[in-house]
């Protein structure tokens, strides 16, 4: 029986010849004969759907943390399109500089999110920046009240409360949009793209790997909010959701089934080395020379200080940090911590059109920023979220596409290579006109990676391969 094929279809099936009409780089800048800048511009990372806000929405932050300041840079960015209106928030340094620089009147400030809700809803939506035990109440009372919601991921703690918050959007007609910011960044856009051009032939099966890098493992994972599973989510969710999402998301079908491995090796008391101490500072024979000495990482190089609330006089900030060392995890061995987070995960994934993902997530790296294998019937893409080299294999030939910033700068430097503003930018747009289409990632697409990462925790945890059902 005779089948007719569109000539998308032919053109995936045959694989795509190099070339600037071709693969339609004739919008591209030739650097030389194998090298290209492809163009980063606002127009084409936007959702398609989008139009011109009508009016500035209002915004009320609940955690004036790390994520919530990002969120809420965007704001002073483009008063034009949100305007923070309120925050809750337990600390009162931070409390006081995030009412300061937006501006918010006292009887908007709060300490908790439960004392916003006592309020009438005063603003158009709900910003959810606060730890990952803080996500699920908030989220389901802010749509009851009818208030739209921006929550940081993970959505929840458990996949039956991630379920509910998508029968709960459904119920409502609230607009719930996940933090996947990834989804927004101009070089997964892109890679996306490529593979729906068919620039590799068919998708066959991917290989994706995130370095986590040894330091941040240490500052999040063992030190850090994150370093307990339980009372938090697992790092397969807590850092990896993105990822899941972006396989999901490439791939474009459903995940059936996962079989996963990891376990955590290093950060344990028998590793501790002879002459180690409960606190870095307390005399460790060996601080010096450990590369995960609290002294080192944030008193002597001043990393990673960002979970500090340190005063704005330099020369105040070194004692500030010692007092911290003193009486927080940030300052106590690696050795000697409560974590079980596993400092080393990998897990095989097998989708419904037949491809297969291999995700790879590594604690020990001198480095960070996802690296990417895509193979196809016709070619293959590597790259490493800066550039990205496609290979013909019927022609042998290889390009390399390399970004070129146009109008998206102040974007670019937002987080997550611009996808932590180009989030805001959709979830704006989304809020001022009511419609979820302006989302790349909607809440029926988010929840899915937090779906496969508890099937792959299940995995783990019993040694077997685990089904999935979305």
């Amino acid at each position: 029986m005779n089948r007719k094929i569109t000539r998308r279809q032919a053109m995936k099936t045959m694989g795509l010849t190099f070339g600037a009409v071709t693969l339609g780089f004739e919008g591209y800048g030739k650097v030389n004969e194998n090298v290209y800048e492809y163009p980063l511009n606002h127009r084409e990372i936007f959702n398609p759907l989008d139009n011109p806000l009508g009016r500035v929405i209002t915004a009320i932050t609940c955690g004036a943390g790390a994520r919530g300041n990002v969120y809420g840079n965007y704001a002073s960015a483009f008063p034009e399109q949100i305007k923070i209106v309120g925050v809750a928030e337990p600390i009162p340094l931070r409390n006081d500089r995030y009412a300061k620089k937006h501006a918010i009147s006292d009887e908007n400030r709060f300490v908790t999110w439960e004392d916003v809700f006592k309020r009438p809803k005063f603003a158009d939506a709900i910003i959810i920046t606060m730890p990952d035990n803080l996500h699920y109440e908030p989220c389901m009372t802010a749509m009851k009240l009818g208030y739209d919601v921006l929550l940081e991921k993970p959505m929840a703690q458990t996949e039956q409360e991630c379920r509910n918050i998508l029968a709960m959007t459904r119920k409502t007609g609230r607009i719930v949009a996940v933090c996947h910011v990834l989804r927004y960044s101009p070089y997964f856009i892109r890679m996306k793209k490529l593979i729906g051009d068919g620039a590799i032939g068919e998708l066959i099966s991917i290989q994706h790997f995130e370095p986590i890098e040894h330091i941040h493992m240490s500052h999040s994972f063992v030190r850090g909010n994150w370093h307990d599973s339980k009372a938090t989510t697992p790092i397969i969710l807590a850092k990896s959701c993105h990822d899941l999402d972006i396989l999901r998301w490439m791939i474009g079908s459903n995940c059936k089934s996962i079989a996963a491995m990891g376990d955590l090796k290093w950060f344990r008391k028998e590793n501790a080395p002879e002459g180690n101490t409960p606190r870095c500072m307390d005399g460790c024979s060996i601080e010096a020379s450990c590369p995960y000495s609290a002294m080192r990482i944030y008193h002597r190089e001043r990393s990673w200080t960002y979970v500090f609330d340190l005063p704005e006089e330099k020369e105040k900030q070194g004692d500030a940090i010692m007092q911290y060392l003193r009486t927080t995890n940030y300052g106590r061995c690696v050795y000697h911590m409560e974590n079980d987070q596993p400092d080393h995960y990998i897990a095989s994934i097998n989708f419904e059109n037949r491809v297969t993902a291999n995700f790879s997530m590594e604690a020990f790296t001198s480095y960070s920023g996802r690296r990417t294998r895509v193979m196809g019937s016709m070619g293959d893409m590597v790259g490493d979220m800066e550039e990205l080299d496609i290979t013909d294999f019927r022609t042998n030939k290889t390009v390399k596409l390399i970004p070129k910033s146009e109008d998206i700068e102040n974007y670019k430097n937002s987080g997550h290579g611009g996808g932590d503003w180009f989030l805001m930018r959709d979830f704006v747009t989304a809020v001022a006109n009511q419609d979820p289409k302006y989302l790349t990632s909607t809440i029926d697409q988010s929840i899915e990676s937090h779906i496969i990462g508890f099937a792959a925790e299940r995995s783990r945890n019993s040694g077997q391969i685990a089904q999935v059902k979305m």
